[in-house]
């Protein structure tokens, strides 16, 4: 019954032999521009087979917008054009098949083109600026076709790569179309459009997933999820200012910028011949402008600082870190005050065109300097929405180190700028005074095309002023970027490696119960004996440090290892309290004259003798035989072990099941994603026939003198489009190979707020009061319709457990309220607005 799970080798040889529509393009996109002369640098087939206003409407060359969807523009584009067939495409044609993925390329390269087209014509009939100024252009472009039949796909995939590939693609052409502006952007912006609504409307069509109401709308996302896309759009946004660097072009209200970091270096002289007697003002005179305080390479290097940091803080963001989250805010609040500057040039275009151009007029200058706060309002938008996912912050040791480094550097460099300035004072042109030396020392660190030309000019002529004018800059955001790169690997939330360690330790050689390794998670601190022969683990909530499970330690040790974090938390000022323990340590808390209650039941199966023999297994025993039947298997396995292919589609089962249940996802003893991903948990997978997985288990190791005496249940995932049974087959499959093993139990872990069935009575002396009783089985009748805590446990007696009742323990039956209310900021600890809604509507529901 065990399997294996497909390798990334073999998803990539099934990949490539299920896409014969995309090597059969990307062919026909190699021959043809072979053919017409465009793969060897030949202009003149565009203004034959490419499309444009000029060169489709008034020439009457109606056949271009499907001849620009087969001939690429050069060389390059036939490379790129061939490759996104190929892999793009071919994602596409993987999904829908390859008659719907040639529909999609047609009929959203050709509504791209076409809509483009008219757009554009309509809009030179008003005289608008963009219009009229590349009305001119032709455009071969195959990519058009390609990203609108993968938009056209994204409403057929899995929630987790639907949302991605819109995300990103939606985020990728619309930069394009602000910071390059050609006419292809538009039409490829179009295409995506039109394939995504062509997507949701065949995969509603279809009919074929449960989840189909998904395809349109903003499901819920884990925390993980949403600081990857977060950090994907601000990856994005930092390629806008390379892209128009590259492409310099002049269509768009960002591509002024391209002006800056040139590789020709303006002077004074330079400027004098280019715009001297110039009325109206030449584009020669507004290039030179723009370039005359910012030559050099240093100037160049700095001009890229906001690419670098918006990079930094992507990267910083997909590790959920406050401090890129704080970087991202910074790099695009200062792009969003820096950019009517940048219009400093800009404007002199309001007065009179260029060599290509015809003048701006008031509006148009208006709609572009708001088009060009797009981007950074956008992006501070979405940080600002989304802040509560980027909660990891460094130590406060660790901050305040990164800001002295920071500090010394910007002192160090800003000295020795002014003090070689000083030193050959006469050498600097125009003549200043030290006073002006002295204001221009920021301007050394900042980006030159965020100063607008507008500030007075300080030009070295001396070398050693030259080299510190040029360089303090970029030596400057250098030291920053690696103080930031060391500053992101520190985090107040993660345990030391040392620790860590410390506390494996012992866990393998005591136990800990269980639930003990839930102690080693995120998020939990380590606290040791004096002696280092015990521990536990806790988190501060709201002044109360809530310990879960039970001490680490030889049993003769637990009561003394307790009183001794008594003492701890009194001089820490904490309220301590134990949660999730067994009755085991009742006598613990009743000499010390604590309260406690019943939170929750495990199930545990005992293996010794276990069978599914039996009518009571009859249910258990056909899942297992029908899954045999249709040839699923079982993978014992770990997340280190399986290839990435497999852990994206287990990241994917995941967030269909969170975006299934609209709710937030919850921690402290619920473990997510980020739990699999420990070399001593293991994962028990079932696998299609196909060799898909359709279903995860994650299994915590119990240990007892070094020994693994027993595994705990923790992460349950299942495909949406799995068949009913599947997790009863992973248990039963699980339960038997650890008999085999040798192990002696196994655990369903704990059910939260569960009691145990009327034929198995608790322990009268660890009954819970009348009131304390009623208000649990309130709480858990109110948060069954949103959790389905009941649900589950009434799956988990399938297996006929026993049963273990989990308690929590504190000093104050009058600080249960602020208990509860910690409790509850454990298990969900960065609930947003949204989710806070949806929940409370779900809890209000009544079933």
């Amino acid at each position: 019954m065990s399997g294996q799970v497909r390798t990334s080798q073999d998803r990539i040889r099934s990949f490539l032999q299920r896409i014969p529509f995309s090597f059969a393009l990307a062919a026909i996109l190699l021959a043809a521009a072979a053919f017409s002369g465009t793969l060897f640098g030949s202009a003149n087939p565009a203004q034959l087979w490419g499309q444009g206003v000029d060169n489709t409407f008034l020439a009457g060359r109606w056949w271009t917008p499907f001849t620009a969807l087969l001939i690429p523009q050069d060389a390059t584009a036939t490379l790129v054009s061939a490759g996104g067939a190929v892999l793009l495409l071919g994602v596409a044609e993987r999904v829908l098949g390859t008659k719907k993925a040639t529909i999609a390329f047609l009929a959203t390269g050709l509504a791209g083109g076409v809509l483009g087209v008219l757009m554009q014509w309509v809009g030179t009939l008003t005289w608008e600026w963009w219009s009229t100024s590349a009305s001119g252009n032709v455009t071969l472009d195959p990519v058009t076709g390609i990203f609108g039949a993968l938009a056209t796909a994204s409403g057929s995939m899995g929630l987790l790569w639907r949302r991605r590939t819109r995300v990103v693609l939606v985020s990728f052409v619309l930069i394009f179309v602000l910071y390059s502006g050609d006419p292809e952007d538009f039409y490829r912006l179009l295409a995506v459009l039109v394939g995504i609504g062509l997507g949701i409307i065949w995969h509603r069509r279809n009919g074929a997933s449960k989840h189909a109401k998904y395809a349109l709308t903003f499901a819920s996302s884990s925390h993980r999820e949403t600081r990857t896309l977060v950090a994907a759009v601000v990856l994005v946004t930092a390629i806008g200012p390379l892209v128009a660097f590259l492409g310099s072009t002049d269509l768009t209200p960002f591509a002024f910028g391209s002006y800056l970091v040139m590789n020709d270096a303006g002077t004074s002289t330079s400027v004098a011949a280019a715009c001297h007697g110039a009325s109206p003002i030449s584009r020669a005179c507004i290039h030179q402008l723009a370039r005359l305080g910012s030559h050099g390479p240093g100037m160049m290097a700095l001009a890229f600082v906001p690419v670098v940091l918006l990079a930094l803080a992507a990267w910083g963001l997909y590790r959920g870190r406050r401090f890129g989250w704080w970087l991202a805010v910074c790099a695009n609040a200062a792009i969003l005050f820096a950019w009517p500057g940048s219009f400093g040039v800009t404007r002199l275009m309001t007065q009179s065109g260029t060599g290509i151009h015809r003048p701006f007029n008031g509006q148009e200058l208006n709609i572009w300097i708001i088009s060009a706060a797009l981007v950074p309002v956008g992006s501070l938008v979405m940080l600002w929405i989304k802040r509560k996912d980027f909660g990891i912050r460094a130590p406060r040791q660790a901050l305040q180190h990164f800001w002295v480094i920071i500090g010394g550097a910007f002192l160090t460099l800003s000295i020795a700028y002014t003090l070689s300035a000083l030193l050959v004072l006469k050498s600097l042109a125009p003549h200043v005074t030290a006073a002006r030396v002295l204001l221009d020392v920021p301007h050394r660190f900042i980006p030159p095309h965020f100063l607008s030309g507008l500030v007075p000019l300080v030009l070295p002529r001396h070398s050693p002023v030259s080299w510190a004018y040029q360089w303090a800059g970029p030596v400057f955001w250098t030291i920053f970027v690696v103080a930031s790169l060391w500053l992101l690997s520190r985090s107040s939330r993660t345990v030391s490696t040392h620790d860590g360690a410390r506390f494996r330790e012992l866990l393998r050689r005591h136990g800990g119960g269980s639930l003990g390794h839930m102690a080693t998670w995120e998020g939990n601190t380590p606290w040791f004996t004096h002696d280092g022969e015990g521990a536990l683990a806790y988190r501060v909530v709201n002044g109360h440090a809530l310990v879960l499970g039970e001490p680490v330690c030889s049993p003769v040790r637990v009561e003394s290892t307790v009183q001794e974090f008594l003492l701890y938390c009194d001089a820490q000022n904490f309220s301590p309290v134990f949660y999730s323990f067994h009755n085991s340590l009742l006598p613990v808390f009743g000499k010390l004259g604590w309260r406690h209650l019943p939170v929750g039941e495990e199930t545990i199966i005992n293996l010794t003798g276990f069978s599914l023999k039996g009518k009571a297994w009859q249910s258990v025993r056909t899942s297992l035989n029908k899954a045999i039947r249709d040839g699923r298997t079982t993978v014992w396995t770990s997340w280190h072990e399986l290839p990435l292919a497999a852990t994206s589609e287990i990241e994917a089962i995941s967030e269909a099941w969170l975006a299934e249940n609209k709710l937030p996802e919850m921690g402290f003893t619920l473990g997510g994603i980020e739990e699999l991903n420990d070399p001593e948990v293991r994962l028990m997978l079932a696998v299609a026939e196909d060799g898909h997985i359709e279903a995860v288990t994650s299994w915590m190791p119990v240990y007892e003198h070094g020994q693994v005496v027993g595994w705990t249940l923790d992460f349950m995932r299942r495909a949406p489009e799995s068949e009913n049974g599947v997790m009863e087959f992973l248990i039963a499959s699980a339960a038997l190979q650890f008999q085999r093993d040798g192990v002696r139990f196994l655990s369903l872990s704990g059910a939260p707020l569960a009691t145990k069935p009327a034929d198995v009575a608790p322990e009268a002396d660890q009954a819970p009061s009348t009131d304390i009783a009623a208000f649990q089985a309130w709480l858990s009748r109110t948060l069954e319709p949103a959790y389905g805590f009941g649900s589950l446990f009434r799956f988990k007696a399938k297996f006929h457990p026993e049963y273990s009742t989990l308690y929590m323990a504190f000093p104050d039956l009058a600080a249960l309220p602020t208990i509860g209310m910690a409790l509850a900021r454990a298990y969900l600890p960065d609930v947003s607005t949204r989710e806070g809604v949806v929940l409370a509507r779900t809890l209000g529901r009544k079933d």
